[in-house]
């Protein structure tokens, strides 16, 4: 069974709770694989990944398997942060401050996945604050229907 769907389930039903005014989404790295369910979401996630590496030319792609996309889109990641941080460091730089990853957010999944090398963890804060912007794209929607 894939790590992330382990984390998820306790949260569920406060995520999903229906109420009249839905709650801003508390995305956390021990949740996230909830949402990475959800066909929909994971398309979304994946299109913005591959809009913003795309800005610098940096080809990620979707096979549109919903069900391993994490892992699918992951790899990826890696590996095309790993090439970056070699052959051009800037470039790399630039599409990590447009998905808009902090030190913080760095540190936080560093000591929240024990088990991931420094690039596994960039690549899942990637994965991460994609489907952040997805949710609150869909939320700040549903508050103005």
């Amino acid at each position: 069974m894939n790590i992330f769907l382990r984390y998820l389930s306790a949260e569920l039903s406060v995520l999903c709770s229906k109420k009249e005014t839905m709650d801003l989404v508390n995305l956390q790295n021990d949740n996230i694989e909830f949402f990475l369910k959800k066909a929909d979401i994971v398309r979304e996630t994946a299109d913005q990944i591959m809009k913003d590496f795309g800005m610098f030319g940096i080809e990620i792609t979707f096979s549109g398997n919903t069900e391993t996309a994490y892992q699918e889109l992951h790899e990826q990641l890696i590996n095309q942060i790993s090439v970056y941080l070699d052959r051009d460091y800037s470039r790399l730089m630039a599409v990590l401050y447009q998905v808009d990853i902090t030190e913080k957010e760095i540190a936080k999944a560093h000591r929240e996945l024990p088990h991931y090398n420094d690039l596994e963890v960039l690549a899942h804060q990637v994965i991460f604050r994609d489907l952040k912007k997805v949710l609150f794209r869909r939320y700040y929607k549903s508050q103005s229907e």
